[in-house]
């Protein structure tokens, strides 16, 4: 139902929609289901201005890449990227590794940091 919240061009751009869908992904990223720990890292680190929220979202973010989850790669590597040449490094682990389950769009960031390099 989070996802279908998230998703809907209508109402997943809505605050109330956000939140309760954040409500609903944060019990099963407890749980450990690594789809809700993906998609509620998404969300924090996109929507929310707290850095306590960030922090959160980032480490749910990396709880799921670590399990493989194609999106929590990209979305962390593009992070780290983005935080600064101290972090460069690891984000160009995850681009490697959303870019070897087929993510173009890895791919994409991957040659945008190479020609920067």
């Amino acid at each position: 139902m989070a996802s279908w919240l998230l998703d809907s061009p209508a109402i997943g751009k809505t605050h109330s929609a956000k939140r309760f869908a954040g409500h609903l992904l944060k019990q099963a990223a407890r749980q450990g289901v690594v789809a809700a720990q993906s998609r509620l890292g998404q969300l924090l680190c996109r929507d929310c201005r707290t850095p306590r929220d960030r922090r959160f979202g980032l480490e749910l973010l990396r709880q799921a890449a670590r399990a493989g989850d194609i999106q929590a790669q990209l979305e962390l590597g593009r992070h780290c990227c983005e935080a600064g040449p101290l972090e460069l490094q690891q984000g160009r682990y995850w681009l490697e590794q959303a870019a070897a389950q087929g993510s173009g769009e890895a791919l994409r960031l991957l040659g945008c940091l190479a020609a920067h390099s």
